[in-house]
C-alpha cells in the first residue's frame, strides 16, 4: 500500500493485483501492434495534406499546454503529490509540441524558429517537468504540506 498525501487529504494507493496484470501485458501488446501499423502508415501516408480546423488543432494542444503548466505549477507550489501526474502529461505534450512545431514548419526562416523554440523552451520544459514527474513518484517522496 502507497500512501500519498497532499494538502488536507490522504490517498491510499493499493498496488494492482495479480489478477489485474492482463491489464498491464495487453497495454505491452497494444504498444507493440503499433509497430507494424507505423511502418504501414509509412507507406500509404502522403508526404503533404490539406487539412481542415488546422489553427483550432494548434490553438487546442498551446491551450493544454498553458493548462498543464499553469497546473504543475499551482500544484507544485501546494506541495500537492499530485503535480506528479499534471507534470508527466505536460512533458510528454511539450516533446510532441516540438516535435510537430519542427517537423510541419517549411524551411528558412520557420524552421529556424521552430527548431529555436523546441531546444530553448519546449525541450528544457519537458525535461523539467519529466524530472518533477519523476521525483513525485520517486519512493519517500511525499510529505506533508509544512503548516
Amino acid at each position: 500500500m502507497v500512501t500519498i498525501v497532499s494538502p488536507g487529504h490522504t490517498y491510499r494507493v493499493r498496488p494492482a493485483r495479480s489478477g489485474r496484470r492482463w491489464i498491464g501485458w495487453g497495454l505491452t501488446a497494444a504498444g507493440a501492434s503499433m509497430v507494424p501499423w507505423v511502418f504501414t502508415l509509412a507507406a500509404q501516408l502522403p508526404s503533404s495534406t490539406q487539412v481542415s480546423n488546422w489553427s483550432a488543432a494548434w490553438i487546442g494542444l498551446d491551450l493544454m499546454l498553458a493548462a498543464g503548466l499553469a497546473g504543475t505549477g499551482l500544484l507544485f507550489a501546494r506541495r500537492d503529490a499530485r503535480h506528479g501526474l499534471t507534470a508527466a502529461a505536460t512533458a510528454a505534450l511539450l516533446v510532441m509540441d516540438a516535435w510537430f512545431d519542427v517537423l510541419m514548419s517549411p524551411a528558412g526562416g520557420e524552421r529556424a524558429l521552430a527548431l529555436a523554440l523546441a531546444a530553448g523552451a519546449e525541450l528544457p520544459l519537458a525535461a523539467a517537468c519529466a524530472v518533477l514527474a519523476a521525483r513525485a513518484f520517486a519512493p519517500g517522496s511525499v510529505h506533508p504540506a509544512s503548516t
